[in-house]
């Protein structure tokens, strides 16, 4: 019989909240179970296995994002609605820095296509809309995007910025304004 309380939900939420404090890929069944002072065994009737546990927390983690994106940019265009995008993505990955790692594991094609993974591109491509970027370059400004904004966030979150000035809040604000610029200059030419 399953122990009172423990839901796949509630196992996924302590297993995002065990990630921020000790690191994703540090979260396993066994962790879960000694949160709950629990035995492992009586996980496995919530989660098959910790492959399960990581894949539910990664997708926790694309949906909590895009709705806090989602919130960022709604009723925002061009540079505003970059920035805004830009701020919410950083800002989730300095609070949530293992939900974020999270967030990054690969997942199998059907998985992903399901996940809030999708709202993700879909929120990026609609704000390289107010760009007006034909393709390929859409997808080229998506790839563009997510390189530098998770590239910033990693090294900033692993303190790569922590002992050189100018702020990281000034170089993130400079980035920003030169995505913006790059962006305005490839817009497709109206003829």
């Amino acid at each position: 019989m399953a122990r009172a309380g423990l839901t796949p939900e509630r196992l996924t939420r302590a297993g995002a909240e065990l990630a921020d404090e000790v690191g994703f890929d540090q979260v396993t069944v066994s962790a879960l179970a000694r949160r709950f002072d629990v035995k492992v065994a009586s996980l496995y009737s919530h989660l098959k296995n910790s492959q399960e546990l990581k894949t539910r927390i990664a997708l926790f983690a694309l949906a909590e994002l895009a709705d806090r994106v989602s919130d960022a940019v709604a009723g925002r265009a061009g540079k505003d609605a970059l920035a805004a995008f830009a701020d919410a993505y950083r800002d989730y990955a300095r609070e949530h820095p293992g939900r974020y790692e999270a967030a990054r594991l690969r997942l199998d094609p059907e998985t992903a296509a399901a996940s809030a993974g999708v709202r993700h591109s879909q929120m990026t491509r609609a704000i390289l809309r107010g760009y007006d970027l034909a393709e390929p370059d859409q997808t080229h400004a998506v790839r563009m995007l997510g390189g530098v904004f998770h590239g910033y966030v990693s090294l900033e979150l692993a303190g790569g910025f922590d002992h050189s000035a100018p702020d990281a809040r000034e170089s993130w604000a400079w980035i920003i304004d030169s995505l913006d610029a790059l962006l305005r200059n490839r817009a497709a030419p109206h003829i």
